[in-house]
């Protein structure tokens, strides 16, 4: 029997983390956890107000979604994190080294659109630039898969699951 992954679930704002990750882990079979849940209020209050995070904003948001990440090692868990830098994906990686990343990648234009029609989220569409700007992709050394978002969900969570898949068969 395979261990479960750990798998982040990670993109810009408006890729649809919050929608895609609770669906690939009913898909899973393991629980989901919300990246936006670890934040401190701080941070949140930073990001209502059209300010973008710094490193140091987002060290402990990180640590808190590491340590999530860790406890369900062998268990299996999805959770969101944007994750956008390499040294981001790191710091997860140093806390719970086994876990793999979902990229979810996608259209600007499509992006825009889905964040301009979201409801009761903080994080502002002005924002989007400096999201794509900080974006840096997953490289070929790191243990994950990019996924485009075009589509419906359920479409979006199944293509998810067929790469971790193919990703698990390459690395077996």
């Amino acid at each position: 029997m395979r261990t479960p992954q750990v798998v982040v679930v990670m993109g810009v704002a408006g890729t649809g983390k919050t929608t895609i990750g609770p669906l690939l882990a009913a898909r899973l079979g393991v629980p989901y956890a919300e990246g936006d849940d670890f934040h401190p209020k701080a941070n949140i209050d930073k990001m209502t107000a059209g300010i973008p995070l710094d490193d140091n904003d987002r060290w402990p948001w990180l640590d808190a979604i590491g340590h999530w990440a860790h406890g369900r090692a062998g268990l299996g868990g999805v959770v969101s994190s944007s994750a956008l830098k390499r040294a981001y994906r790191d710091r997860l990686r140093a806390v719970a080294p086994g876990v793999v990343f979902v990229h979810l990648t996608g259209d600007r234009k499509l992006i825009e659109d889905r964040m301009a029609h979201r409801q009761g989220h903080f994080m502002p569409t002005a924002l989007l630039d400096s999201q794509f700007a900080t974006l840096e992709p997953l490289g070929q050394d790191e243990a994950g898969v990019a996924v485009d978002v075009s589509g419906d969900p359920q479409d979006i969570a199944e293509r998810a699951v067929q790469a971790l898949a193919g990703l698990s068969t390459a690395s077996a």
